[in-house]
C-alpha cells in the first residue's frame, strides 16, 4: 500500500504541507489545475526552492489580494460543493473547515454560523486544504501517517491580539494527538495543518515499516533553531503481519497497602479503559514483601490512569515505558450455538486464522444461567466458530 509519513520537528502549517508534496514530486501545473475547478479567483500559486539550516525545501505560498473578503463556513462549503472537485476530496474539505469553525466557535464563545474566519478563512488557506487533499490524491496515497506534533512556545500576534502558543484553536484541534515542544519561540503548528493532518491521518507516533520511494521537505516562513521544514516519506508499507501500535506500561510498587484493596485498584483501573493491570509478588528494600502493580493502556488513557493510581493505592510515583505493540489483526462474529448466541473473536495473519477466542463472559453467562460446564459452553462455540468461517471461505 503507498502511504506517506509526515515528519513534523518543525511542526506543519498547510503551506508546508504542499511545499513537502511538492517536493516529493507533485507537478505545480497539475495542482494549479485541479484548484482551478474552485470558483474562486484573484490568487496565484509560488513555488520556489528554499534553504533552511543547510536543507533545502519548497516554500509553497499563495499570493492574493490584500482585499480578501471575510467567509464563514457556508460560504467555504458553498465554494466546496460547487466545485468540480472529486467526491471524496470535497468531504475531506468540508469536514476540515468544519473542525476549524467549531473549534473557533468554542473558543470565542460563538455559534458556528457566526464565525467569519480570518487567519485560517482567508483564500490562502481554502487553496492550502483543498490542494493539500488533490496532492496526496494525485500522489497515489493511500494511506497518510504523521509523526508527534512540535508545537512550539512563546506567543503570536493575530487579528484578536497576542495570543500564546500554541494557538487556542491549535490546541483544541490537538487535543488526543501527541504534542510535545523544544522551547523554541515560534508557532510551529498552525490551525490549518493541525486540522488537515487530523482528518487525513490514521495515526500519530512512531512511523509505520515501509520502503521509502520519495523524500519531500516543505519549508516553512523564516529561519529558526532548528531546519524549519516539513519533510514527507512516500513509499510502499511491507507486508505486515500484524497491526501496530504505541501503549504505555506504567508500574510502581507497593508495600504499605492492605491486600484487599489490589481488587478494588484493578476494577476501577480496568473501567478507566486500561488494557490490562497484573500484579506481581515483588521483595523490596529491607527485604519486604511488596507487590509490583503493572498497568498496560492507551496513550490518551494515562491522566484518568494517573489520577486513578494516585487517588486509589499508597504509591508516591509510578515508571512510565512507552512501548510498541504488535496484534493479531482481528474481528468479533456472533455464532449460533444450542446454548445461544456467543460472540467469538477471530485472529488471522493475512487470510491465515491463527485464533479462535470465544467471548468469555458471553460463555459464563450462559453457565451461570444454564448451569452448564464453562469448559463446554466454550468448546461447543468454538467449534460452531469453525464451521461459519469454513463455510464462509466455500462462499467467497
Amino acid at each position: 500500500m503507498r502511504a506517506a509519513y509526515f515528519d513534523c520537528f518543525a511542526g506543519v502549517s498547510g503551506d508546508m504541507i504542499l511545499g513537502a508534496l511538492i517536493d516529493a514530486g507533485l507537478d505545480p501545473a497539475l495542482l494549479e489545475a485541479e484548484l482551478g475547478k474552485l470558483n474562486v479567483s484573484g490568487y496565484t500559486l509560488k513555488t520556489e526552492k528554499a534553504i533552511r539550516k543547510g536543507l533545502s525545501g519548497i516554500k509553497f505560498s499563495v499570493v492574493t489580494a490584500k482585499q480578501d473578503k471575510k467567509r464563514n463556513l457556508n460560504d467555504i462549503c458553498e465554494i466546496i460543493e460547487e466545485s468540480d472537485l472529486e467526491a471524496d476530496i470535497k468531504d475531506s474539505g468540508r469536514k476540515i473547515f468544519e473542525q476549524l469553525a467549531a473549534v473557533e466557535a468554542k473558543i470565542h464563545n460563538k455559534k458556528i454560523e457566526s464565525i467569519h474566519f480570518h487567519e485560517v478563512g482567508a483564500l490562502d488557506s481554502i487553496i492550502d486544504v483543498l490542494g493539500s487533499l488533490i496532492g496526496l490524491k494525485k500522489l497515489g496515497i493511500e494511506a497518510v501517517y504523521s509523526s508527534k506534533m512540535h508545537v512550539g512556545t512563546g506567543f503570536v500576534k493575530c487579528q484578536h491580539g497576542t495570543i500564546p502558543v500554541p494557538a487556542p484553536a491549535t490546541l483544541e484541534l490537538l487535543k488526543e494527538i501527541p504534542i510535545y515542544s523544544r522551547g523554541i519561540e515560534a508557532e510551529l503548528t498552525t490551525p490549518t495543518g493541525a486540522a488537515i493532518l487530523k482528518t487525513v491521518a490514521k495515526g500519530f507516533g512512531i512511523m509505520p515499516e515501509m520502503r521509502v520511494k520519495k523524500i519531500g521537505y516543505g519549508a516553512g516562513s523564516g529561519d529558526l533553531e532548528i531546519p524549519n521544514l516539513l519533510r514527507i516519506y512516500i513509499g510502499e508499507t511491507c507486508a505486515e503481519k500484524y497491526e501496530e501500535n504505541e501503549i504505555i506500561l506504567i508500574e510502581t510498587n507497593i508495600d504499605d497497602m492492605s491486600p484487599e484493596f489490589f481488587d478494588h485498584v484493578s476494577v476501577l483501573l480496568l473501567g478507566k479503559g486500561s488494557l490490562d493491570v497484573f500484579m506481581t509478588p515483588v521483595f523490596m528494600k529491607k527485604n519486604r514483601p511488596g507487590i509490583l502493580l503493572s498497568v498496560l493502556t492507551a496513550p490518551d488513557k494515562l491522566d484518568e490512569i494517573l489520577t486513578t493510581l494516585f487517588t486509589e493505592t499508597t504509591t508516591f510515583g509510578v515508571r512510565i515505558h512507552r512501548l510498541e505493540r504488535k496484534i493479531l489483526p482481528r474481528e468479533v462474529i456472533s455464532v449460533g450455538t444450542k446454548f445461544g448466541e456467543i460472540n467469538v473473536k477471530i485472529g488471522r495473519i493475512g487470510k491465515e486464522i491463527k485464533t479462535i477466542s470465544p467471548e468469555y463472559e458471553d460463555c459464563r453467562e450462559i453457565a451461570l444461567k444454564r448451569g452448564i460446564s464453562l469448559k463446554d459452553i466454550y468448546h461447543e462455540a468454538k467449534e460452531a466458530a469453525r464451521k461459519h468461517l469454513l463455510q464462509e471461505k466455500k462462499i467467497n
